[in-house]
């Protein structure tokens, strides 16, 4: 099976890693490895790239302990396990690596949690993505619909291209977990802008209401939280052909996260922030502001949701004026609202009232 250049990298810096730890054990050392302190403290703005990454703080990985000789035991298997998919062009979930490790005998993985946490160990340590690993999430990533054409390869090689409209179905296009350029070409159509959407509701509501075609727009349902797949695509939407991001959600703490990921990137993702974060991406709302001026019904904030706005104060991602200010605003007034409840003024407001306002106020219309 021919590796491409991306996974004959990855393959490389994995063999480092380990021929690093047995390298230790040849001169009698207590194998180690420094990893960056994975945690909001660590998080520091990269000028260069306009995104949120980890910062100098490290910690250290020893053989020293039990615990620490288990986790090079773990390393060891891993990246063989992942250099020998690599060669035999094979791929696996996250979750399939976890069960293949009831193999590995003392390096056997307890959790779930514990097997991603060293896939992520081992992006930071070689400076590749998961996906060069031919690790793949369960999660699907999300689906696209605009005048928008991709290119995939099938099962078979061939190359595949849909466009976003008029080759699928009335849920957009899945998107895979993996969208680097050598499996996935993009050539945009009309598009003039991307619009990422929380939720599947107000995804299909601007599909029926015909505002793609409408405003030359490409939507992209995120899903939640958004899968690194689909966070990767906008970054090269934006990147590659700037077309403006705008990001529509819920009005919640939650809500700002799922915006936070995507233009400044999520904590748990640092390392790779450049590679995934579209730093000019425009939060549309729900906005507390959107609330008092649209006169939306609400919901109570949860003691939850008061904990995670208080966090998010505390945030570097959260600390510029504008945010401050909503995230104080929604604390003060005690309320949330949801996307949907645009539908109080009817089916057609979102489309035709409230993105219309907000999106040339943000000079995207």
């Amino acid at each position: 099976m021919t590796m491409n250049d991306r996974q004959k990298v990855a393959l490389e810096s994995l063999t480092g890693v380990i021929s690093n730890i047995y390298d230790q054990l040849d001169h009698g050392d207590i194998p180690s490895m420094n990893l960056p302190m994975r945690s909001k403290k660590n998080i520091e703005f990269d000028s260069r790239h306009n995104v949120w990454t980890y910062g100098d703080l490290k910690t250290a990985r020893t053989a020293k302990t039990v615990q620490g000789a288990v986790s090079m035991l773990r390393t060891a298997y891993t990246t063989d396990f992942i250099n020998e998919m690599i060669r035999e062009g094979k791929s696996s979930t996250l979750r399939e690596m976890y069960y293949i490790s009831e193999g590995w005998h003392n390096a056997k993985f307890h959790t779930q949690d514990e097997s991603n946490l060293l896939a992520e160990d081992l992006e930071t340590i070689t400076g590749c993505m998961r996906e060069d690993f031919k690790l793949r999430p369960e999660e699907s990533g999300a689906h696209v619909y605009g005048d928008l054409n991709f290119s995939t390869i099938t099962t078979k090689g061939v190359w595949k291209t849909n466009n976003c409209i008029d080759d699928v179905p009335e849920t957009g296009f899945a998107v895979p977990y993996k969208v680097e350029e050598d499996t996935f070409k993009i050539k945009p159509g009309n598009v003039k802008f991307i619009m990422a959407i929380e939720t599947g509701g107000m995804f299909a509501r601007l599909i029926e209401n015909g505002f793609p075609e409408q405003y030359n727009c490409a939507l992209v349902h995120l899903s939640g939280q958004p899968a690194r797949s689909t966070r990767r695509l906008i970054k090269r939407l934006n990147e590659e052909f700037n077309l403006p991001v705008t990001v529509f959600t819920d009005g919640d703490p939650w809500s700002f996260r799922i915006y936070a990921s995507v233009a400044y990137g999520a904590i748990k993702t640092a390392h790779i922030s450049e590679y995934l974060a579209t730093p000019t991406a425009q939060f549309i709302g729900i906005t507390p502001s959107d609330i008092l001026n649209y006169d939306l019904p609400t919901d109570k904030l949860s003691d939850k949701d008061i904990g995670a706005l208080n966090a998010e104060l505390s945030d570097p991602r959260f600390a510029d004026e504008y945010w401050v200010n909503e995230i104080q605003a929604m604390l003060h007034m005690g309320k949330k609202a949801e996307q949907q409840a645009l539908a109080k003024y009817g089916l057609e407001y979102a489309t035709g009232t409230y993105l219309p306002e907000k999106l040339t106020n943000m000079g995207i219309l």
